[in-house]
C-alpha cells in the first residue's frame, strides 16, 4: 500500500509539472501574477510529492518487498542495510527517480531564493524547469517505472551488482547527479534571459554560485569514480577513458570553459552569445550522458541496460530540448551582438578566448572518441574501440595547453598588454620552465609528454608564486608591513582571485600526480605459491598463505602477504578474490598500503580452487595520492569561492520588460 501511495504521489507530480509548464505562460499572456504563483506552488509541491515516491521506494528496499520488480532486481536479503538503501540508484529506474528528485529540489530552491530578487524571469524559469521535470517523470512512469510489481512474490532478490557494493559507489552516482542536474539552474536562467529578452549580465551574476556548486559536485563525482575504479576493479589505474567516464567528463570540460568565459562578460561585456552557447551545451551534455548510460547503447562497466525504447525516448526528448534551446539562441542572436571589440590578441580577454578554444577542442576529442565506435557499429555492423593510445596522443597536448594558459591569462591586463610588459611578467616563469627540462631529463624522465607536462606545470606554478609575491609587496609597501603580512592581506582582500588560484594550484598538484603515477608505475604479474617472493623496486612481496574466507553475502579466498624492504617488514597486505553467492559474480579486492604519497598495491585476479596458487599483480604507484590531493585542493578553492563575501544588491524597482503584476506581492510592496 505504501508503494502505491508513492506511485500515486509521483503521478500527481507529473500532473503538477505540466501545470508548471502552462501557468507561467498564462500569467504572462493575461498579465496576472496569480498564475505565476500557481506555477511556483506547483514546483514546490513537486519536491514533496517526489520525496514521497523516493521514501516509498526506500521503504520497499528496507523491508525487502520483492513483489516490487525493481527491488527484486537490485537487492537481496543478505545485503547490509547501507547497500539496500543504495539499491535505489543501483539500476535504471531508481537512478532516474533520483535524478527527478534532485531536479525538483533544485527547482524549488531556485524559485524560493530568487523569487523576490528576479521576479521578471521567474515565469520562464518555472516553465523551463517544469519542462525538464515533465520529460523525466514521463520517462519514469511510462518506460522505466520503479513502482511496478511482479505477478508473484519471489523468495529473495537477485542482488545489487557487486561492483556497486562499495562506499565510493554509493556516493559517486548521487554526486554526479548533483552536478548534472545542478547545471539545469544556470541553463534555466540562460533560457529565461532568452525568453524574456533580458540579455544583460544579470543572469550570469545570479547563477555564479549555482554553476560553481554544480561544477564542484561533478568534479567530486568524477574523482570518486576514479578512486573506486582504482581500488575496486583491481587494475591499478584510476582513469581508463571508459565511455561513461567520458559521459561525465564532457559536461565538466564545457562547464569549466563557461566558468572562465563568464569573467569576460562580467568585466568587458563580451562573449554574450558564446556564454549562452556554453551553458546550453554543458547541460545538453548532461542529458547526453543520461542517454549514453541509460539507453545501454554503449558497452561499459557502468552500463546495465539494453532497452532501445528508453533510449529512443531520451533521444527524442534531448532533440526537443536542443531545438528549443539553440533555436531561441539563434532567434535572439541579433540582440546579443557585443558592442565591445577585442583590442589586442595580447590581452586577458584574448587569453580567456584561447582557454575556451582549448577546452572545446578537448571536448570534441573526447566526444569523437566516445561516439565514433557507435557510429562505426551502426554503419558497418562491427564493434571497434577507442582507447588510451588515442587520447594520450591527441588529448594530452591540448591539456598541457590549458595548463600553460593557466599561467598566462590571470596575470596579463585587460584590453592590451605590451611586449615589454609580457617580458617583465613571464621572464622568471619561462626561465624556471626551461631550466627544469634538463633537470628532469638527468633524473631519468625521457618521455616527451611527461617533460612537457612538468615544464608547463613549473611555468604556471612560478607565475602563481610570482604574482602573490608582487601582490604581497604592494600591500606591504602600502601598509608598511612585512612581505608575509602583505601576502596575507592581499589574499583577504581578493577572495575571488584567491579561490581561483587555489583551484589552479590543485590542478597543478593533480598534474604532477598523474605524470608520476603513470610514468613511474612499476608492475609485475606472476603465478605464486605460498613462500614465493616478487621483487618490485626496493620492495619484496612474499606470499605467506592462501586461505578461504567469507563475508555476509560472498565467499572467496584471501592472500596474506608480507612486504619487506631491505629485510625490514614494512606492512602486511591481504587482498581477496570474492564470489558473490546470489549472482555468482567474481570481484577482485585490492590491498593497498600508503608509502609517503604513493601506494603499494596487490591483487589476486585468479586463484586455484584448492588455494594452492594465485595469479598475483603487484604495483608500486609513486605520488598517486597527489591526484586526489589535487582534487581536494581544487574543491577547497571552489568552496571558498562559493562562500566568499559579496556586496548585497538592493532591489529598488521592478524590471520594466515584464509587468509589475507578474511580480510577487512582496516585490510590489517594495516598488
Amino acid at each position: 500500500m505504501i508503494l502505491e501511495f508513492g506511485h500515486f504521489a509521483t503521478i500527481t507530480a507529473l500532473v503538477l509539472a505540466i501545470v508548471g509548464m502552462a501557468t507561467p505562460w498564462v500569467g504572462l499572456s493575461t498579465r496576472n501574477g496569480v498564475w505565476v504563483s500557481v506555477g511556483r506552488q506547483a514546483v514546490t509541491l513537486n519536491f514533496f510529492l517526489i520525496t514521497i515516491g523516493m521514501a516509498a521506494m526506500i521503504y520497499s528496499f528496507v523491508t525487502q518487498d520483492y513483489s516490487v520488480k525493481y527491488v527484486y532486481g537490485a537487492s537481496n536479503s543478505k545485503l547490509p542495510i547501507f547497500y539496500k538503501v543504495a539499491g535505489l540508484w543501483g539500476g535504471h529506474e531508481g537512478s532516474l527517480l533520483l535524478w527527478a528528485w534532485v531536479l525538483s529540489l533544485f527547482c524549488m530552491l531556485a524559485v524560493l531564493i530568487h523569487w523576490k530578487t528576479q521576479p521578471a524571469v521567474m515565469p520562464y524559469l518555472i516553465f523551463t524547469e517544469s519542462t525538464l521535470l515533465t520529460g523525466f517523470l514521463m520517462l519514469i512512469l511510462f518506460l522505466s517505472n520503479p513502482f511496478e510489481r511482479t505477478p508473484f512474490i519471489p523468495p529473495d532478490g537477485k542482488d545489487l551488482n557487486p561492483l556497486l557494493q562499495d562506499p565510493a559507489m554509493v556516493i559517486h552516482p548521487p554526486m554526479l547527479y548533483l552536478g548534472y542536474v545542478g547545471l539545469s539552474i544556470p541553463y534555466s536562467f540562460a533560457m529565461s534571459a532568452l525568453f524574456s529578452g533580458r540579455l544583460s549580465e544579470e543572469w550570469i551574476k545570479t547563477t555564479q554560485r549555482w554553476t560553481l556548486f554544480a561544477w564542484l559536485a561533478l568534479t567530486t563525482g568524477i574523482l570518486m569514480g576514479g578512486y573506486w575504479a582504482y581500488y575496486e576493479l583491481g587494475w591499478g589505474g584510476y582513469w581508463g577513458w571508459d565511455p561513461v567516464e567520458n559521459a561525465s567528463f564532457m559536461p565538466w570540460l564545457v562547464a569549466t570553459a563557461f566558468l572562465h568565459s563568464v569573467m569576460v562578460q562580467e568585466s568587458r561585456k563580451m562573449f554574450l552569445v558564446w556564454n549562452l552557447f556554453l551553458i546550453i551545451l554543458a547541460f545538453s551534455l548532461s542529458l547526453i550522458g543520461t542517454f549514453l548510460v541509460r539507453s545501454g547503447i554503449l558497452s561499459s562497466v557502468h552500463s546495465f541496460a539494453n532497452d532501445p525504447g528508453r533510449g529512443v525516448y531520451i533521444l527524442a526528448f534531448l532533440t526537443f530540448m536542443l531545438i528549443l534551446s539553440f533555436g531561441m539562441l539563434i532567434a535572439r542572436s541579433q540582440k546579443l551582438k557585443s558592442r565591445v571589440e577585442m583590442e589586442s590578441i595580447l590581452s586577458k580577454e584574448a587569453a580567456f578566448l584561447y582557454n575556451n578554444l582549448f577546452f572545446i577542442i578537448a571536448f570534441i576529442i573526447v566526444f569523437i572518441g566516445t561516439l565514433y565506435p557507435l557510429f562505426v557499429e551502426v554503419m558497418e555492423f562491427q564493434k571497434v574501440s577507442v582507447g588510451p593510445p588515442y587520447y594520450n596522443a591527441v588529448f594530452m597536448p591540448v591539456a598541457w595547453g590549458i595548463i600553460l594558459l593557466m599561467g598566462i591569462g590571470p596575470y596579463i591586463p585587460w584590453r592590451k598588454c605590451s611586449v615589454s610588459a609580457l617580458k617583465d611578467i613571464f621572464t622568471l616563469p619561462l626561465t624556471v620552465a626551461f631550466c627544469s627540462l634538463p633537470t628532469f631529463y638527468l633524473i631519468g624522465i625521457r618521455d616527451g609528454y611527461a617533460l612537457s607536462a612538468l615544464s608547463v606545470t613549473f611555468f604556471t606554478g612560478t607565475a602563481i608564486i610570482q604574482d602573490y609575491v608582487n601582490l604581497g609587496k604592494m600591500w606591504a609597501d602600502r601598509e608598511q608591513t612585512g612581505l608575509m603580512t602583505g601576502i596575507v592581506r592581499g589574499l583577504k582582500q581578493n577572495p575571488r582571485k584567491t579561490a581561483g588560484i587555489l583551484t589552479h594550484v590543485g590542478v597543478l598538484v593533480m598534474t604532477v600526480g598523474i605524470v608520476a603515477s603513470t610514468l613511474f608505475q612499476a608492475e609485475k604479474m606472476e603465478i605464486m605459491k605460498p613462500g614465493d617472493v616478487i621483487s618490485l623496486n626496493q620492495y619484496d612481496f612474499k606470499l605467506l598463505k592462501l586461505y578461504p574466507t567469507t563475508g555476509g553475502n560472498w565467499a572467496g579466498h584471501e592472500a596474506h602477504f608480507e612486504i619487506m624492504r631491505d629485510k625490514t617488514l614494512i606492512t602486511e597486505l591481504r587482498p581477496q578474490k570474492r564470489i558473490y553467492e546470489v549472482s555468482q559474480t567474481p570481484t577482485t579486492e585490492a590491498a593497498i598500503h600508503q608509502i609517503y604519497t604513493g601506494h603499494l598495491f596487490v591483487t589476486i585476479p585468479e586463484v586455484a580452487p584448492d588455494g594452492s596458487w594465485a595469479r598475483v599483480r603487484a604495483l608500486h604507484n609513486p605520488l598517486v595520492l597527489w591526484v586526489w590531493y589535487g582534487g581536494g585542493i581544487m574543491g577547497l578553492g571552489v568552496i571558498l569561492n562559493i562562500f566568499r563575501r559579496t556586496r548585497k544588491r538592493v532591489v529598488v524597482s521592478a524590471p520594466q520588460t515584464v509587468p509589475v503584476e507578474i511580480a510577487s506581492e512582496d516585490v510590489r510592496q517594495q516598488v
